[in-house]
């Protein structure tokens, strides 16, 4: 006989269980969307009932309490009311008759078996989804941001460095294109797959750097956001073997992720690369990135595209000894390429850094400068941060702290705010 307990269900303070949820939700809307999107082939409803399940555990979970898998939990509601709706659904009745059984009956995440050339991941259907060429480029990152990157309004305007009111725009309008031009739920393939591949590329890498230096909230690292990234780059590049630029990309998140270890302190406090222990770097992780890395220059050894680049110099890093002893002049050399190939003000500012510790403070400064008027740039946290650093080191300290306090005033992030505000309590006593 099985033995019952007769204990009552636990019941959770309801502020608990809210911050559960939500961060439950948080983790888990990208998977619950995909998941849901594969049955409804509407992302907009599909959101939709991601959100109502949301709202179901709000209802249930103070009462019952938070379950042992809440992922599931979620999954499985969500899934249901997508059941619900696709049987109501007239001139699909049957069909969606026998799908809804199928689905009721198997395990979460089954699928039927895959075409030799498709990709049996939910996830990077949303993507493939989200960046078909009837949205605009902008578009598309800033849907797959907030569906697969899970991202809130303000963290993709922060992201893409435009207002908050744009990207909502954005949004809402991607999702209406996509269903009024019945765009499937699938990763397309030949010609189709290779016109939308760019834009896969820059959201996986969106999303990863989103999670390696959160824009805003309480903690610097978002480790979800970089797994999902890097994770996906990964079913890229075994999809592509022949995509230089798709190796290139997973040999730059492997090496970047291998630090993620030695980029906190204890406390969760930021940790920059001058002063992380490279003890703490993942050794699997970096040896990743290096095969992949030789995959990229394999397929196009004289023509290196932009994450092939990026990922060199990740890779200067990751076989130095310490921050000292990195090859800087190589870098400085492999950030003028990464410039010529595409160029922008972020990548100026990354050379500028190299500048500085091959030739010293003095030769970057003027690059530095010479940046303070572009627009990309205004309210970009890391350039007052690197203009500090520099002033700093020639000996300035008073306008360094200066410039230290008007990058932590920048950041929306509060763990780095922390840090800026540290660097310009060092400088000493304001001239004010």
């Amino acid at each position: 006989m099985t033995a019952h307990s007769s204990e009552p269900p636990r019941r959770e303070r309801p502020d608990a269980s809210r911050g559960a949820i939500e961060t439950v939700f948080r983790m888990e809307s990208p998977r619950l969307i995909a998941g849901v999107a594969r049955i409804v082939r509407d992302v907009g409803i599909a959101e939709e009932l991601a959100q109502d399940a949301m709202v179901a555990a709000l209802e249930q979970w103070p009462r019952t309490g938070v379950p042992d898998n809440p992922g599931a939990w979620l999954t499985t509601a969500a899934k249901r009311r997508a059941i619900d709706l696709v049987r109501r659904r007239e001139r699909y009745a049957r069909k969606l008759a026998e799908m809804g059984r199928d689905l009721e009956a198997a395990p979460p995440h089954v699928d039927e078996p895959a075409d030799p050339d498709d990709i049996d991941d939910d996830l990077l259907r949303l993507v493939f989804t989200a960046c078909h060429p009837v949205l605009s480029a902008e578009a598309r990152i800033a849907l797959t941001l907030r569906l697969l990157g899970g991202l809130s309004t303000p963290e993709i305007a922060r992201a893409m460095l435009v207002p908050e009111a744009t990207v909502a725009q954005r949004v809402v309008r991607a999702k209406r294109t996509l269903a009024a031009r019945a765009v499937p739920f699938e990763v397309p393939y030949g010609a189709e797959r290779e016109a939308r591949l760019g834009s896969v590329l820059e959201v996986i890498y969106l999303i990863f750097n989103e999670g390696y230096a959160a824009t805003a909230g309480d903690q610097w690292l978002r480790p979800s956001l970089c797994e999902d990234a890097l994770r996906l780059a990964r079913v890229l590049a075994g999809l592509m073997p022949r995509e230089a630029e798709v190796q290139g990309l997973a040999a730059l998140l492997e090496l970047q992720a291998s630090r993620a270890g030695a980029r906190t302190g204890p406390q969760g406090e930021p940790v920059l690369l001058a002063g992380q222990d490279r003890r703490h770097w993942n050794l699997p992780l970096i040896r990743r990135g290096f095969a992949a890395l030789a995959r990229a220059r394999s397929v196009a050894p004289g023509a290196p595209g932009p994450y092939e680049l990026q990922a060199a110099i990740a890779a200067c890093h990751a076989n130095a000894p310490s921050y000292e002893a990195t090859d800087w002049p190589r870098i400085v050399a492999l950030y003028e390429l990464l410039a010529a190939r595409a160029p922008s003000p972020v990548v100026e500012l990354n050379r500028a850094v190299a500048v500085s510790m091959a030739s010293g403070p003095a030769h970057a400064l003027p690059l530095v400068d010479a940046l303070a008027d572009e627009p990309a740039l205004k309210d970009y946290h890391l350039l007052p941060s690197v203009r500090g650093d520099l002033l700093l080191r020639l000996g300035r300290a008073a306008e360094a702290r200066a410039e230290f306090e008007r990058a932590a005033g920048l950041t929306r992030n509060a763990r780095e705010r922390e840090l800026l505000c540290g660097r310009a309590e060092a400088c000493g006593p304001s001239d004010g």
